[in-house]
């Protein structure tokens, strides 16, 4: 039986009349939820993302770099050995498992040491195994350390999901996430266009891929100094018996907002008593009403990420078959890319106005809609224009499942739940490589967009048909 109480009521009650600090917990989010969409609060979503610029970055570079390293001897190209451990195939598989092992077997550390402490934790770890990723010499010792550093990277996506959502008020997730996004994918162009510049080169005698790896490791450290002003979750903190914490940081966030606006702040809505949490454990997420949300998140994140990778990984090689010349498709490629950054923008005009669930089912039916009209183009312009739209709805799915799923569980086991549901979209991103080649031998560019068609109509039925609302609505109330 769920009671609503005031948030000085809540802060009064004792640890073992709430349960464990639950009450307080939904007292001090009532405060944060009340606060206006203040630039502290801009500042604070644009530090944290930051780190996932260069989480991006390392993505990005993956297809990049590995021609400089086969240049360099350290990978093979050919066909015997491409998905042997010294080919380019081992190089990419090591970035998805290292990802897939930090998304599902580490996910729970944010949970337990914090938002923030795992926050520069793992942003040290991507740093330091990237400097020693471009200092080998060998191909076992590369592919190695390839899967050392996605496993950095994997812990710092969930944390970074879980963290600007946690920050911000509730009428202000949506934009949150999609300026996140923005920053995260303005990656892509830089990462490219380095690439192009440095990979073909060799400054000072030294491979230019090394100079690629080294500048993401070292932007990090960099960024790792600045984000020390960002706070814990208070949240967080609120949900762990460090009340005085908590309270000390909304307190610092109220007295910004009241700075800004110029105004006082208006009284925190009544709070919701969240259900008792047994635990914060891979068993709980196990129980209702937490069941259902995994599994549908689980399966939306396999079939996204085949459709989505499907397109934006074979871009060129889709391009060829429609009768594209190589050089014009890598150039047609780089126009298309250049919209991974503007999609997330676009976002931020409706990711709060509209439904996040169905912004999500009308995204990937717009990318069923264009893919079909792509296979069947042939002039460049269509072609262009086409793929543009196409990333830009594939962004703007990323936008949305990005909150969405951060926004299903509660915040003992919102990093672990969005590991366990994200490691979902790094098999299913190992998978669409297989599953597009398979596609494009057998049936061609028409057989492949019929293969996103499906995984876009699966993702519209799960998320449509299954998916709670969530848009202006408290994180524990969702929770409830």
């Amino acid at each position: 039986m769920q009671r609503t109480l005031t948030t000085d009521d809540a802060l009064a009650l004792p640890l073992d009349v709430a349960e464990p600090g639950q009450a307080v917990a939904a007292a001090l989010s009532a405060r944060l939820d009340r606060l206006p969409a203040t630039w502290q609060l801009w500042k604070l979503v644009l530090l944290i993302s930051l780190g996932g610029f260069f989480e991006v970055y390392d993505l990005i570079f993956t297809g990049y770099i590995a021609p400089g390293m086969a240049k360099s001897g350290l990978l093979q190209t050919t066909t015997s050995n491409l998905f042997g451990f010294n080919g380019i195939g081992a190089f990419v598989a090591a970035t998805f498992s290292g990802l897939f092992i930090g998304t599902f077997f580490f996910g729970w550390l944010p949970d337990k040491f914090g938002r923030r402490s795992v926050f520069t934790f793992s942003l040290l770890w991507y740093s330091i195994g990237s400097i020693v990723m471009a200092m080998q010499h060998s191909s076992e010792g590369l592919i190695l350390w390839r899967f050392i550093t996605g496993i950095g990277v994997g812990i710092e996506i969930v944390t970074i999901d879980s963290y600007v959502t946690e920050m911000v008020p509730q009428q202000m997730r949506g934009r949150a996430m999609a300026f996140n996004q923005a920053i995260m994918f303005a990656a892509a162009p830089a990462s490219a266009l380095l690439s192009w510049w440095l990979v073909p080169i060799a400054p000072f005698g030294i491979d230019g891929w090394r100079y690629v790896v080294l500048a993401g490791a070292l932007g990090a450290v960099i960024v790792w100094f600045v984000r020390r002003a960002v706070p814990e979750s208070p949240r967080w903190l609120a949900t762990h018996h460090r009340t005085e914490e908590a309270e000390r940081e909304i307190a610092r966030l109220e007295q910004a907002a009241v700075r800004e606006s110029g105004r006082e702040l208006p009284p925190p809505a009544p709070v919701v008593t969240p259900p008792a949490h047994r635990r914060a454990s891979l068993a709980e997420l196990w129980k209702p009403p937490y069941r259902a949300r995994l599994l549908m998140l689980i399966a939306f994140n396999l079939c996204q990420a085949i459709g989505y990778y499907g397109f934006a990984n074979w871009v060129p090689t889709l391009l060829i078959g429609q009768g594209v010349h190589v050089t014009r498709s890598l150039l047609y490629a780089f126009v298309i890319a250049i919209a991974l950054p503007c999609g997330p923008l676009l976002a931020m005009l409706v990711a709060d106005r509209i439904e996040r669930k169905w912004l999500i089912v009308g995204s990937a039916f717009a990318v069923l809609v264009f893919g079909l009209l792509f296979s069947q183009a042939r002039g460049a312009t269509a072609l262009i224009v086409l793929g543009i739209l196409i990333s830009l709805a594939g962004q703007m799915i990323s936008v949305c499942y990005h909150a969405y799923q951060a926004e299903l569980f509660p915040t003992a086991v919102r990093c672990r739940a969005n590991g366990v549901v994200y490691s979902a979209s790094r098999v299913g991103a190992m998978m669409s490589g297989f599953i597009i080649a398979a596609l494009l031998r057998d049936f061609g560019v028409q057989g492949v967009f019929a293969g996103i068609t499906c995984c876009m109509l699966a993702v519209m039925v799960s998320i449509g048909a299954f998916g709670p609302r969530t848009n202006g609505v408290s994180l524990d109330e969702i929770s409830g």
